[in-house]
This record gives C-alpha cells, structure tokens and sequence, in this order.
C-alpha cells in the first residue's frame, strides 16, 4: 500500500513527474492493499508476537475500526481523482489519505 501511495504522493508534491496513467494505476493498487491490513488485527493477534501497536487498538476497538474505515474510504477518493487525470484532484486526495495515516499512526502506533 506504502509503495503505490508513495509514487502518487510524489507526483503530487511535484519530487516525481505527473503521470496520469502510473498514478491511476498506482492509485488502484493502493485502494485495493488498503483493505489487506486490517486482517493482521483481528482477535488474539495482539498474544504470543512483537509488534508495533499500542494495546489500545484492542481495548478501543471502535476507534481503531473507524480509523480503518476512513483510510479505505480516503483512498477510494484518491483512486477516483487518479482516474479523472486531474492533478489538483490527485494533490487534494493525497493529502486527505495521508492525514488518516498520520492520525492512526500517531494513536496506534508505538514510537
């Protein structure tokens, strides 16, 4: 997901040159992996392993799945504004997507 999102971020922010097709496309990849990580949490994931996560997200499940639910739902309007070819779309969606990043990241995250 990282990955795909990376290569429109870029083009967004202008550090990689605007390709209509490489960011629709990036931005399909990225809507579809946006889905696959929520299955790494569900019950009893959080026993017996390391991981990077505070233990809230299992006490404050509510939370944590709304978080989820606005990532999946910024990224579709990201793939949507990729498939316009339109790079002020594009830059708007990018930057919705990575504040829900940055808002579960800093409260689902340990440093």
């Amino acid at each position: 997901m990282q990955q795909n999102f990376s290569r429109v971020a870029a083009m967004a922010a202008g550090k990689a040159p605007f390709d209509a097709k490489f960011a629709a496309d990036s931005a399909a990849v990225a809507e579809f992996t946006v889905q696959l990580p929520w299955a790494g949490f569900g019950e009893g994931t959080d026993k017996g392993r390391d991981n990077r996560v505070k233990a809230e997200i299992w006490s404050d499940r509510a939370k944590f799945n709304d978080s989820a639910e606005k990532m999946q739902l910024e990224m579709t309007k990201l793939n949507a504004a990729a498939k316009t070819g339109n790079l002020d779309a594009i830059q708007t969606a990018v930057g919705a997507v990575g504040g829900t990043c940055k808002t579960c990241h800093d409260a689902c995250r340990k440093d």
